[in-house]
Order: C-alpha cells, then structure tokens, then sequence
C-alpha cells in the first residue's frame, strides 16, 4: 500500500471537512456528504471499556496473518453461505452474496477460517453524514491488512441502505479485510463492493452507534471496545 497521504475536502450542508487518507483501507468518499477515511488517531485497542451494554471482549489474540496472494476461489458461487460476527456487544448474522461477490465473499471466509478476525476490534464509527461501523483490521489501527488486495465487484447500482455490509477500500481495486457494517441508510457514491446484508443484531450495531464516538466527534474510534471474539462463514 502506498504510503502518500492525501487530503482531500468534501462539502458537508453545514461545513466543509478536510479528511486525511493515510496508507490504509478506509472508506474513501469521494463527492459524500460525509468521507470516512482512515485518520491520524483512529484506533481501537484491547483493554479499554467495553460500549455500555456490551461484555467484556474475549481473551485472545487475531492470527495476524499475511499473504502474499489472493486466496484461490473455493467457495460454490451458487450456494447460500451466512457470517456470524460473535462481538462482545453480541451476535451479528450476515447473509453473504456470493453470486454477486464471489471474490469478496471467498476472501472473507478464507480469513475467518483463519481466523484473522478473531479478536479484533471495530476501529472506526461515523455518526454524521454517513453511518456506518468499520471492522476487519486486526491492527486496530484502520491501517492493517492481509497483505493482499483485489478487484471490486458488484458496484453497478450499488446503494448503501441500512443493514448493508461492504468493503472498505482505498480506491478502486484495493479490497483487502476491512469492511463495513451500516446501520443507517447511507449516500455513498457505488465504489464499495457490497458482499452481504445484515439479518440479525442490526438492533446490536445500531446500540454500538447510540454510544458515540469516544471523543465527542462524528467519526472516530466508538465510546468503547468493541470486538469480534470470532467470525464464522457456514455454507447452507
């Protein structure tokens, strides 16, 4: 990943907000309301208070793993397979598309078999403009990855309602394991590739997102740990 760092500025009704992009898999914005990019600062580590009305996250440590490849395809594109993120906040059941996102969705259960999100932390909360819940980075940084990328898939007509789960990106063709959980309907421009779509624990997210951000603002670290103990990919 490139270690330039951009900033770009994008008009919001009340004010206009300069967003930094630092070498990382944030969700790049360009011509949104609101941007949500990786930023100086931004992270989420073990040890701190859970959000209120969340558990104490598990013992463990994510595998951390790198590779230096996309994982080859071994997922059935024409079967039905769901994501279960057990958080310390509680579970989240995801429907995965893995005839509209093959790649996405088999590099996502690659790293849950490997358990590459174990332990992780959600880094990054927005709470204006967009609304959405960034996960996936075992770094809790918003600047970590698994050492690979690929290409974006099923953007045409791509829409951000409520409930939709995508990748985080840092442009066009740079999907790695950060992804996005939106617990709001959202204006974002088609260039995140949606991969599933929340079924359960919305209500979970959504509680996560009523406690805010830890300082104060409309995009940063949220209130408190929130973790992935385990992330589970079954075929149906």
């Amino acid at each position: 990943m490139s270690s330039d760092v951009q900033v770009r500025r994008f008009d919001h009704p009340r004010r206009t907000i300069g967003v930094t992009w630092l070498r990382a898999l944030g969700i790049l914005a360009a011509g949104a309301t609101l941007a949500v990019s990786t930023a100086a600062g931004v992270s989420a580590a073990p040890g701190d208070a859970p959000v209120a009305g969340c558990a104490i996250a598990a013992d463990g440590e994510s595998s951390g793993g790198q590779w230096p490849n996309e994982p080859g395809m071994t997922i059935d594109q024409n079967a039905n397979y769901t994501a279960t993120l057990d958080t310390n906040c509680g579970p989240v059941t995801i429907a995965l598309e893995s005839a509209r996102a093959p790649r996405t969705v088999n590099s996502f259960a690659f790293l849950a078999d490997q358990q590459y999100y174990d332990h992780s932390r959600c880094h990054r909360l927005t709470t204006e403009g967009i609304f959405v819940l960034q996960c996936g980075d075992p770094t809790g940084t918003g600047r970590g990855g698994p050492g690979y990328q690929f290409a974006d898939e099923n953007l045409a007509g791509a829409t951000y309602p409520a409930g939709t789960v995508a990748m985080a990106n840092a442009g066009p063709d740079t999907n790695g394991s950060q992804f996005f959980l939106v617990y709001r309907d959202s204006q974002l421009p088609p260039n995140y590739t949606p991969f599933g779509r929340i079924t359960e624990g919305l209500d979970i997210v959504t509680m996560i997102a009523d406690a805010g951000v830890a300082d104060g603002s409309g995009d940063g670290a949220p209130s408190g740990d929130v973790a992935l103990d385990t992330v589970l990919v079954t075929r149906h």
